[in-house]
């Protein structure tokens, strides 16, 4: 062993090296501090006082004031009391003056006790002594002529919306008599000629939320129904609609047809006496080979409904905005079929679409003359009124005259209605925005309303009617608002939050760094001061 080497370990002086913490960072300067808070608050003050206000600008959603109040009015029927003033002239020459209004008061007075529709105002007048009868004078909606003779009997001229009535001299009220025979007479007829007319308005009113303060005349259910089935197949208004007369045959022949002759002696009377209504345009065309859906001879009403074979016969879409309404002649040799086993029909009406005539014809005949297409302008004719939504009595003016205050009412209703549901809509959807254009145009619809609203007998009450409709409709499906509809908040937030939570993140988690250490220094100036006291 080594000289002063043992086997035991030397005692040492020294003690063994013990480890130390690693050095605390110097403290931050004053300075430094301050700087930082006033980089974060900075930041704050650009978000809360520019970036906030910027983005609330350009994102916010511009709502015109629209006038809720009164549009939910003119839906719930309180801005309007739908009210047609009917003037009837009575031309009683055969009687003299007094007998003459002796008898217009007591029939209007027996007129005003029955009162059984509120929404026909229906006010007597005598014309003046050997007056002509007056030709499209819409203020008069009819013409009495009283004329004596041996019974009490009535009759609607067909080509005027005149009523003849002849009466037993000794049915003339005395001038002081309270009632009389010849007035209630009178009364029974004006109640007869115009209730269809009542029970479509009626039935209209019923329907619809514009009811209050119209009484609407008792309807069966029959007739509520056979009134919901016309409604239904009739065309929604316009003022243009757009006929198309096509002929198709199942070969080669015929080719021709004379139907300029056939329109201009058929229908186009009828669309001239229309015009004060609607506008109509017209094209025809021939196919030739054309297939229809069922071959079998005897068409049955299931079979209907499937003949036309849209496929193959070239029908005219609608031109722009106009409706087309089909006017369809199909050579062949089919028939249909009623529910008597032995009566068969040349024609069927298709609901909101037109008419389809089955017109027999030798195979080797080339063309169609004028006296063989009268029979089918004739039902076009009829079926073209009814798909007006024309009534089924009187005569044609008169029904005329009353398709004028069914369309005006109805046209009324619904922009009323379409009114109500852009209130709601704009109830419902605070976020939707509703630009200065809509504005402008419930407004423009109010007014028209009001002007419809105050002459609803005549065609000025359509005329507003109509452009009432056509701006509240142009101003509920605005187009920048329909795409709002499938815009909801949850679609917001998913566009925003990848965009913003990057950038709050360090700014919120900056502050509660400050607001920490602002806490923390005010516990310890708290606690500093309350040592200082004791000592």
């Amino acid at each position: 062993m080594a000289p002063g080497e043992s086997g035991q370990p030397q005692a040492s002086g020294d003690s063994a090296p013990v480890a130390s913490s690693p050095p605390l960072p110097p403290p931050e300067k004053p300075s430094a501090v301050r700087q930082r808070s006033y980089v974060v608050l900075s930041f704050w003050l650009v978000v809360l006082l520019l970036g906030l206000p910027i983005w609330w600008k350009t994102t916010a959603i511009y709502r015109a004031e629209l006038p809720l109040d009164r549009m939910l009015k003119w839906a719930d029927g309180k801005a309007c009391r739908p009210v047609f003033p009917l003037q009837i002239s009575i031309q009683a020459d055969s009687l003299q003056e007094q007998e003459a209004q002796n008898l217009i008061r007591l029939t209007q007075h027996a007129l005003d006790d029955l009162n059984d529709f509120s929404g026909h105002h229906l006010r007597l007048q005598l014309a003046p002594r050997n007056a002509p009868l007056p030709r499209d004078d819409f203020q008069t909606a009819l013409t009495i002529r009283l004329k004596p003779g041996t019974s009490s009997s009535a009759s609607l001229n067909q080509e005027s919306a005149v009523l003849d009535i002849t009466y037993p001299p000794n049915h003339v009220p005395s001038l002081t008599s309270p009632s009389s025979p010849l007035a209630s007479y009178i009364t029974n007829e004006l109640r007869a000629t115009f209730a269809e007319e009542q029970s479509i308005i009626s039935y209209l009113l019923s329907t619809s939320s514009m009811s209050t303060g119209v009484r609407p005349q008792g309807l069966s259910a029959e007739a509520a129904e056979a009134l919901s089935k016309r409604t239904t197949r009739s065309l929604r208004y316009a003022p243009t609609y757009h006929l198309t007369f096509s002929l198709f045959t199942d070969n080669a022949l015929p080719n021709t047809w004379d139907i300029e002759a056939a329109l201009d002696e058929y229908i186009r009377p009828m669309l001239e006496v229309l015009r004060p209504i609607h506008n109509f345009t017209i094209d025809t065309q021939i196919q030739l080979y054309a297939i229809p859906g069922v071959q079998s001879q005897v068409l049955s009403k299931d079979h209907l409904s499937s003949f036309i074979n849209a496929a193959e016969w070239p029908l005219s879409p609608s031109i722009g905005k106009a409706p087309t309404i089909n006017f369809v002649i199909y050579i062949g040799n089919q028939t249909v079929g009623l529910d008597a086993e032995a009566e068969t029909a040349q024609s069927w009406m298709i609901p909101q679409w037109g008419t389809v005539y089955l017109l027999s014809q030798p195979d080797t005949e080339s063309h169609v003359s004028t006296a063989a297409l009268k029979q089918p302008m004739l039902t076009f004719g009829g079926h073209l009124l009814s798909l007006m939504g024309t009534p089924q009595s009187g005569s044609l003016p008169l029904r005329l005259s009353t398709l004028g205050r069914i369309r005006s009412t109805d046209l009324l209703l619904r922009a009323s209605s379409t009114l109500g549901s852009l209130a709601r809509l704009s109830l419902a959807l605070p976020s939707i925005s509703i630009p200065r254009s809509v504005a402008d145009g419930v407004s423009k619809t109010m007014h028209h309303l009001e002007l419809a609203c105050a002459d609803l007998g005549g065609p000025e009450g359509l005329m507003h009617a109509r452009i009432a409709e056509e701006e509240a409709e142009r101003a509920f499906f605005e187009k920048s608002m329909v795409g709002q509809l499938y815009f909801p908040d949850e679609h917001k937030i998913a566009v925003y939050l990848p965009l913003l939570g990057p950038v709050f993140v360090p700014l919120l988690m900056g502050l509660i760094n400050e607001v920490k250490k602002f806490i923390k220094e005010a516990k310890q100036k708290a606690q500093e001061a309350r040592s200082k006291k004791h000592q």
